[in-house]
């Protein structure tokens, strides 16, 4: 059958079968799972026969919004908080994985304008950064502890005022998506530019390495995740600006939830990146550099792998279904 023939043959199915997801409109899981067998079904045939048509990327994000509904309507008991981040938002992810990328080069972009404007403008790090701020660590660098500013207040206080101040900062940047992602954007474009002065203010004074092995041992997870909130808050932008074939208050609504959803993803690597920062970054200086390295790897490593790579390996299990002959066969 030519690709042609095949779209044209179930491309009412597939809109109908979208739709009834979107709004979610099946009358028992029974009916949903069997709807979601016949689009693996052509899944499989779209792989087969066209390896590098579009339609397998649209049957794919399809397939994956099924599964998401098998889970929650399927009738075994489950643990839904154990699902929540095992299987769904892992899915999601993969369903809205480039607007994650978008984030991640928006972030870059805007990180490195903050690093080129520091290293062309000496009074830049103080316009940003602050005077106080900027003498403060003058001094930490002369007494040989450019990061001693993580050392100050208690290490419980400093852990729950830190990531209080993460989690307020991420919820706003999500929120601010309302305005089509402008206000996302403004959140990264504060902050990158932020990051991006003030670690070439530590390059400048010829300690960078002593700062990233400080600061990264709890931002490595803290950045990481703001950066994904602020996809979130895209993703809200995006479903206002870009309803397609749904209302805009339907698509706004759709947009939220699944906004909602990643961002609560986020708030365990948030408080475990305060943690690190009110219990272990102020030790940076007199532990081991292996020590203070491996924390940075891992804590990247995993919040990597779960964003990036994980996504990948749940949305290949949800295709590994026995396969039932084609309807079009």
């Amino acid at each position: 059958m030519r690709e042609v023939s095949f779209i044209k043959q179930n491309k009412e199915k597939w809109l109908s079968f979208e739709q009834a997801i979107f709004n979610n409109d099946f009358k028992d899981p029974d009916e949903l799972a069997s709807q979601y067998i016949h689009l693996i079904n052509d899944l499989a045939y779209a792989q087969t026969y066209y390896p590098k048509s579009k339609v397998i990327v649209y049957l794919n994000q399809l397939a994956a919004k099924a599964f998401q509904k098998i889970y929650k309507t399927k009738r075994e008991n489950t643990n839904r908080f154990v699902e929540f981040w095992k299987t769904e938002v892992p899915l999601i992810c993969y369903q809205y994985r480039k607007f994650i990328y978008i984030a991640f080069i928006i972030f870059f972009t805007f990180t490195f304008i903050g690093v080129i404007s520091a290293a062309n403008d000496g009074e830049f790090v103080r316009s940003i950064l602050g005077d106080n701020y900027v003498n403060m660590s003058l001094e930490n660098i002369e007494a040989g502890d450019p990061v001693a500013v993580y050392k100050s207040g208690s290490n419980w206080g400093s852990f729950i005022g830190i990531t209080i101040n993460n989690l307020r900062v991420g919820i706003i940047a999500f929120i601010l998506g309302v305005f089509g992602g402008v206000g996302t954007l403004y959140i990264m474009f504060k902050n990158c530019i932020m990051l991006g002065s003030f670690q070439y203010f530590f390059y400048e004074k010829g300690v960078f390495w002593e700062s990233v092995r400080g600061i990264w041992i709890h931002g490595s997870m803290e950045i990481f995740a703001i950066v994904i909130e602020c996809a979130a808050g895209l993703i809200l932008g995006a479903s206002i600006l870009f309803p397609g074939t749904h209302s805009r208050y339907t698509s706004f609504k759709h947009g939220a939830k699944i906004g909602v959803k990643i961002l609560i993803s986020t708030f365990p690597f948030t408080f475990f990146a305060g943690f690190l920062e009110g219990f272990v970054t102020r030790y940076s200086n007199i532990m081991p550099h292996w020590l203070s390295v491996g924390i940075i790897i891992i804590t990247l490593g995993i919040i990597s792998f779960y964003y990036l790579i994980y996504p990948f390996k749940v949305q290949r299990e949800i295709t590994r279904v026995p396969l039932l002959k084609p309807s079009f066969a």
